[in-house]
């Protein structure tokens, strides 16, 4: 992912206002990131539990969302599985975001979800970078280049469902 500054990424809002974009919360270290590792900029709003972000370069531009994650009761035996990386968290290690859709669906209260890693470290699981507290990676034949590859994939016809770009 290429390099994205504050204004870029405020920019880059497509299912809010522009008002809750200069609102949002971002992160005060992207100069410091590790872009090259990352498929995606997610974050979590310090500020409120229930607020996430997400952008990635997606049509050929940067798209920024803005999700909210499900409540969630305190789940300790259970496990569950990201969407995007198929990483294994036990406990509340996988949350369910949703964000509005863009343009007259999302003005009707239309949203989109996917099930996504709480921390939103995608990018980094696959890569192996970050390792699960505990749970895990699956075993797969695939490499690190196609796993990424099919992360970026599944990222894709999320924003497309997003942005109702796919129809």
């Amino acid at each position: 992912m290429e390099p994205i500054t504050e204004p870029d990424l405020r920019a880059a809002f497509v299912n809010c206002s522009k008002g809750e974009a200069q609102r949002a919360h971002v992160p005060r270290d992207l100069a410091e990131r590790r872009w090259d590792d990352l498929d995606f900029l997610g974050w979590r709003d310090p500020g409120a539990p229930d607020r996430s972000y997400l952008a990635a370069e997606h049509g050929g531009r940067l798209v920024a969302v803005s999700l909210r994650v499900a409540q969630q009761q305190r789940r300790y035996l259970a496990r569950g599985m990201c969407s995007l990386c198929l990483t294994v968290h036990p406990g509340n290690g996988v949350s369910l975001m949703t964000g509005r859709r863009t343009g007259k669906a999302g003005r009707n209260g239309d949203s989109v979800g996917v099930y996504l890693c709480t921390d939103l470290g995608c990018s980094l699981y696959v890569r192996g970078l970050r390792k699960p507290s505990t749970g895990g990676r699956l075993d797969e034949t695939l490499t690190v280049e196609e796993q990424v590859e099919r992360l970026n994939d599944k990222l894709a016809a999320f924003l497309d469902r997003l942005t109702d770009a796919a129809g």
